[in-house]
């Protein structure tokens, strides 16, 4: 088989891509509260940065040694641009944590509670960090203190929070709200609330499925609203909507959000993506993008991966990259 350097050395991209969600998934599914404050305290009395305590306490918990060049290259590529300390008032200082006052509330299988992360409880911060090689950062951030947040269950199953993820992954979509804004999935209401805020907003329109997460919302968060008479719910499916109705109406922006996490949400990305050509003069942003791009590249480059194993891929650098940068070729 005749080598392709390109197509290798990204597959040793992908790898390491890989080692690293696996660690960080390993670290957060199983371990979550290894790293206390007292442990930091401990580590920064001498002088040391929290950042670095907190690598250097992660380090030892991935059993990577420094001294073997591919740990190194985790800890220097990864790791380091990955951690950071996060700022609670950043958070509890945001219009919605200052003036929707949510209490506890249970409406048939539905109910919103109040939860919390331990101080130094390691959280995803943001949307995944894509780098134009390929390289693919989950960043890791860490609360000094004790951080409160609203949660929606589902049968006492978690199945929407207002994180800092939350919260920093609907900026874009925020920013870009303007004249007739449509969003899919209501949540907690922070995007139609945020949204509505806005005076370049004329209206917000969500599409949500179920009556009891909207009876949630009008009971516990509308009454809080600035500016209610821009709301409008609209009880649907979210793709019978976008494909049957949303055509024959206007919308200048829609946001997509209807997906726990990028496992569930990919294929529900990729349905929706092809649906955008039903609505050609709306500008289409989707909540966490960048790690639902990252699991169908992933996917798509598995495929590439078994052709080259076999021989039979026969595409040059420019088509490969293509193939794994394009999204209209990830959503095929």
């Amino acid at each position: 088989m005749e080598r392709n350097y390109y197509f290798e050395n990204i597959r040793k991209i992908f790898e390491r891509n890989f080692e690293i969600t696996r660690l960080y998934a390993t670290y957060l599914e199983r371990f979550p509260e290894v790293i206390t404050a007292e442990l930091i305290e401990d580590i920064t009395k001498d002088g040391i940065s929290r950042e670095d305590a907190l690598r250097a306490v992660l380090c030892e918990l991935f059993a990577l040694e420094l001294d073997r060049p591919s740990d190194m290259r985790l800890y220097r590529e990864y790791l380091i641009p990955s951690v950071r300390m996060m700022d609670t008032r950043r958070y509890t200082e945001n219009p919605y944590y200052r003036n929707v006052p949510l209490t506890d509330k249970k409406i048939g299988d539905w109910e919103i509670r109040s939860e919390s992360y331990p101080a130094y409880r390691g959280v995803i911060a943001r949307d995944m960090d894509i780098r134009e090689d390929f390289t693919e950062i989950p960043p890791l951030g860490f609360f000094p203190e004790e951080f409160s947040f609203p949660a929606v269950l589902e049968g006492g199953n978690e199945w929407m929070t207002l994180t800092p993820v939350d919260l920093d992954t609907c900026e874009e979509a925020i920013e870009a709200a303007w004249g007739d804004v449509i969003t899919f999935g209501l949540g907690l209401g922070y995007y139609a609330y945020m949204v509505a805020r806005k005076p370049e907003v004329r209206s917000i329109t969500v599409v949500e499925r179920s009556p009891d997460v909207i009876r949630l919302f009008r009971e516990c968060i509308l009454p809080h609203f600035e500016s209610p008479e821009k709301l409008r719910i609209i009880e649907a499916d979210a793709f019978e909507y976008a494909e049957h109705t949303m055509p024959k109406e206007r919308y200048d922006l829609a946001f997509v959000d209807t997906w726990r996490d990028a496992s569930d949400g990919a294929p529900m990305y990729r349905r929706m993506k092809r649906l955008e050509r039903y609505s050609p003069n709306t500008k289409f942003l989707y909540w966490i993008e960048n790690f639902l791009i990252s699991r169908l590249r992933a996917l798509r480059f598995a495929e590439l991966a078994d052709l080259y194993d076999k021989g039979e891929l026969n595409m040059s650098s420019d088509e490969i990259r293509r193939e794994l940068t394009e999204v209209e070729r990830l959503i095929k």
